[in-house]
């Protein structure tokens, strides 16, 4: 039952961010950048945490989840270093992530050869 759980509200997800690409003139860059905003926000004032235990991996991959995980390494870095970590602790929560996205990119490059158009 949570993959179903998951597929839904991962699709809900997807399924929103569609409608607003087709009924508004915002480019596809600003929704990411407003859904890892939403993100972030949702977890500064608490309602992400809740969520994303109920919905389980439907709300932690998409970009909210980024969003989220941003927001938390920023508040666990503040709370260390103070304003310092507030510039280090998003890109220290989210290297892992980040890095993964890279290497596999990068490894999807050299299996499937990519041309320029």
């Amino acid at each position: 039952m949570d993959y179903v759980k998951a597929f839904l509200i991962g699709g809900i997800i997807c399924a929103l961010v569609q409608i607003l690409m087709e009924k508004t003139k915002l480019m596809p860059g600003r929704i990411m950048v407003l859904l890892v905003v939403c993100g972030s926000v949702l977890g500064a004032v608490g309602l992400y945490e809740p969520f994303s235990k109920w919905a389980g991996a439907g709300a932690t991959v998409p970009l909210l989840g980024f969003g989220n995980t941003l927001w938390k390494g920023v508040k666990e870095g503040i709370g260390q270093e103070g304003l310092l970590g507030a510039f280090k602790g998003g890109l220290t929560a989210s290297a892992a992530g980040i890095c993964a996205a890279l290497v596999f990119g990068y490894l999807a490059s050299l299996i499937f050869k990519p041309k320029m158009k």
